[in-house]
């Protein structure tokens, strides 16, 4: 563990497991307290960890409380970002104001990496990345330079599907980042199986995962590694419905002047409207995806 995390707070359990080399897996907290609707978001940030639990590893929710960077948050402290006014969306940049301000923060994918880096957890879960916004190539999310710049693996369903997918891989590969198929030659696209554009290297095991972020390591290059594993087949939406219901959320993001990190949780919810739920239900079956295969990489990891 980093001593130049001076404000933060590592749970017990994690500390044991990073003693003992268990296998860990970070989780946001963005996606609970900003990505769904309460008790869902509450019932997820649970359920997640609990399938990392079932895969033998040890969870990380990672958040912020009252100014402190807490790694392993408990079920009251989840509780209280999951139903609490106020709660700051929490990217890289913000990390010193919430601390100075000993404010309440949900970490997005960029802050939750450099937080488990700093814990030195090396495996971590999420649902899509940010990346680079559909019409405005100058809009790209702080994630994308996180992974050029933090060694973590980052296990994901690609970028959610309401950015422009060529940008982002064209971002990711100017800037070193290596990315993974998992079962899949194809970039995933968030609710659909596949994009079309074509990754780094497929890999179909947990084992080979773990062999390229060795490497990765053993060269000392700095950036973190991309794994794209497709969303269940089951609950994979056709891509022309989300085609359709992306244009008219970005439609009605324009008319309202919705701009900067307003853009993204407004354009999540539209789409769920849009689809009569349905892309909710792929997001929460993706996540829980995500988190079992991340659970197994931390184990052939640790």
């Amino acid at each position: 563990m980093r001593e130049s995390a001076h404000h933060l707070h590592v749970r017990p359990e994690i500390i044991e497991a990073l003693q003992q080399g268990l296998p860990i897996v970070a989780l946001e907290s963005t996606v609970i307290a900003h990505g769904l609707p309460f008790p869902q978001n509450m019932e997820t940030a649970l359920s997640l960890e609990e399938v990392v639990r079932q895969e033998g590893g040890v969870p990380a929710t990672i958040g912020i409380i009252g100014g402190t960077l807490r790694v392993g948050l408990s079920s009251e402290e989840i509780e209280r970002l999951t139903t609490a006014s106020g709660v700051r969306k929490v990217s890289r940049r913000d990390l010193p104001l919430v601390v100075a301000h000993k404010e309440d923060g949900a970490t997005t994918v960029a802050a939750t990496m450099w937080i488990a880096h700093q814990a030195g957890i090396q495996a971590f879960a999420t649902g899509g990345i940010g990346g680079v916004h559909r019409g405005q190539p100058f809009d790209v999310s702080a994630d994308l330079p996180e992974l050029a710049q933090t060694p973590v693996a980052v296990v994901c369903s690609g970028a959610k599907a309401i950015l422009d997918l060529p940008l982002t891989l064209e971002w990711l590969e100017t800037h070193g980042v290596t990315v993974l198929g998992y079962g899949t030659d194809r970039f995933p696209a968030f609710y659909s199986r596949g994009s079309g554009l074509p990754v780094d290297a497929r890999v179909d095991t947990p084992q080979e995962v773990a062999v390229i972020f060795r490497a990765q390591r053993t060269l000392g290059l700095p950036a973190g590694l991309l794994v794209g594993v497709p969303v269940p087949a089951w609950a994979e939406l056709p891509a022309d419905v989300m085609e359709t219901a992306i244009a008219e959320a970005l439609a009605a993001a324009e008319a309202r002047s919705i701009r900067g990190k307003d853009l993204t949780p407004f354009l999540l919810a539209e789409v769920s409207q849009r689809t009569g739920g349905a892309s909710l239900r792929a997001n929460l079956a993706l996540l829980e995806n995500n988190a079992r295969v991340a659970a197994k990489i931390s184990r052939m990891v640790a």
